[in-house]
């Protein structure tokens, strides 16, 4: 068939293929990114204006822009409602920010690991990949001037809050650092933030983006992590440089995003009980993180390496001898658990195996420890194997 080019770079999701498999009631799933669902909201909507059925604007309900670039001002990150575009989940601006910037060959920059969904994304436009490993606290700084140096990146695309997969938070030196190097090589920031409310120890960091002087710069975020995920609604702000070609893109991508979403995000946004709403979900999801963290070292100590993330929804681990952790997928599913392989997490996933990103918000704690048990016998068996 007659299809264009880019479709032989089109990849299935790994992780929402393993979602799918791990459908049946019997698996004790670690894989996706999903809130708990005893933690989402009770929503109104008798109050919805009929109107909200129908057209809307390209760039997204006036109020709700409003709101968001309060939010966003609050955080230090220098905007006005007319940089604000309103977008079908964060997810969407990333597909903007490809067609805005890859065509074939297009060099990117990215963190190693990344964002698998967005990977995808850049890699079918045809983007070639170049990475900087990340640390602890954030990117190694050396290579990431030696990376700037050698290539002409079209933008750079950083996860610096509860980073998913590696659950890394940027430290305030590193976040200086960055900016400052892209605004000496002029390079685009993308800056993902969809876990910044999500944080357990009370620490934050002011965006990336409110620390640039001359480089542009686009910000996004989401409702899916702190309201509903079935609401698709997320937000880009954008330098004004940038803004209008997005919002082209926007409006030849799907019109408009969806307004009973928006108002109902709107009906949040900024609110007391918004503020409400977050410090339960922190709360709760601190103490899922806690079981979780004490399960691991029952089950996995002599397995693998991690930090203890301070925000987000997941653990990075990182096997103490390194095995092609996808190779692992079908004994654990025959032992009725899920996860997510580290691979995939890289462009080049051959080149990066012993690593098992796990979901700690979504899994019910009565199956915690059941659960990573499995998983650890999974493993166990596989590095006897290897070693035979």
């Amino acid at each position: 068939m007659a299809f264009s080019e880019r479709v032989s770079r089109l990849k299935s999701s790994l992780i929402r293929e393993i979602l799918a498999a791990a459908q049946r009631p019997e698996v004790m799933s670690f894989a996706g990114g999903l809130p708990a669902e005893a933690m989402l909201p009770k929503v109104e909507w008798a109050d919805m204006p009929l109107s909200m059925g129908q057209y809307g604007m390209s760039e997204g309900e006036p109020a709700l822009r409003e709101a968001l670039a309060a939010e966003a001002r609050a955080l230090g990150v220098p905007c006005e409602a007319s940089q604000v575009l309103v977008v079908s989940g964060s997810q969407q601006t990333l597909d903007l920010a490809a067609k805005l910037y890859i065509d074939k060959g297009t060099e990117i920059l990215l963190e190693a690991p990344t964002y698998l969904a967005a990977l995808q994304i850049f890699q079918l436009f045809g983007a070639d990949c170049i990475t900087v490993p990340q640390e602890a606290d954030g990117p190694n700084l050396p290579q990431l001037r030696a990376r700037l140096e050698q290539h002409k990146p079209a933008f750079i695309y950083l996860i610096p809050t509860f980073q998913n997969p590696s659950a890394v938070r940027y430290s305030e030196a590193k976040r200086d650092a960055v900016a400052a190097l892209l605004d000496e090589f002029g390079v685009t920031l993308i800056e993902d933030e969809p876990y910044r409310e999500l944080t357990f120890d009370g620490g934050s960091a002011t965006p990336i983006v409110s620390r640039l002087k001359k480089a542009s710069w686009i910000y996004t975020g989401t409702v899916s992590k702190t309201l509903l995920p079935g609401l698709r609604v997320g937000y880009l702000i954008a330098s004004p440089d940038l803004f209008p070609h997005l919002l082209k893109l926007k409006q030849s991508a799907d019109l408009h995003t969806n307004r009973v979403g928006q108002w109902q995000a709107l009906q949040w946004i900024g609110t007391e009980k918004f503020q409400q709403h977050l410090s339960e979900l922190r709360d709760f999801y601190r103490v899922r993180r806690d079981a979780f963290q004490s399960a691991l070292e029952t089950h996995f100590s002599d397995l693998a390496d991690w930090n203890v993330p301070q925000g987000g929804l997941f653990f990075w681990l990182t096997l103490k001898q390194p095995l092609d952790t996808r190779t692992l997928l079908k004994a654990a599913l025959a032992a009725d658990v899920a996860f997510m392989p580290g691979e995939p997490f890289f462009p080049d996933p051959d080149n990066h195996p012993g690593h098992l990103r796990l979901n700690f918000s979504h899994i019910d704690p009565a199956r915690l420890d059941e659960g990573l048990k499995r998983l650890a016998a999974v493993v166990r068996q596989a590095l006897v194997a290897e070693a035979a």
